[in-house]
């Protein structure tokens, strides 16, 4: 999943008092430093899981903070392989 607006998710974690580390726990990660990183812009990318766990801790619906699906640069549609189908 991709993180929609990084400075919403600071915002949504000021307003509620959430560290970065408690929101690393709450994710299920074993250390801050990938949600630093998220929180800094150095990454915008993420698992469905642990997205859906800071969705549901901060209140808030995973759509408002990530896309659920990636959008193909090509605007083809692929097969199961990766592939561009032909039109």
């Amino acid at each position: 999943m991709k993180l929609k607006d990084r400075k919403k998710l600071l915002t949504i974690m000021e307003i509620q008092e959430v560290s970065r580390r408690e929101l690393a726990s709450i994710a299920g990660w074993k250390s801050h430093s990938y949600m630093n990183r998220l929180c800094n812009g150095e990454v915008d990318t993420l698992q469905p899981e642990p997205a859906l766990r800071i969705a549901k801790f901060l209140g808030v619906a995973v759509d408002d903070l990530f896309l659920t699906k990636v959008e193909e640069k090509s605007g083809q549609p692929e097969n199961k392989s990766g592939k561009v189908r032909a039109a």
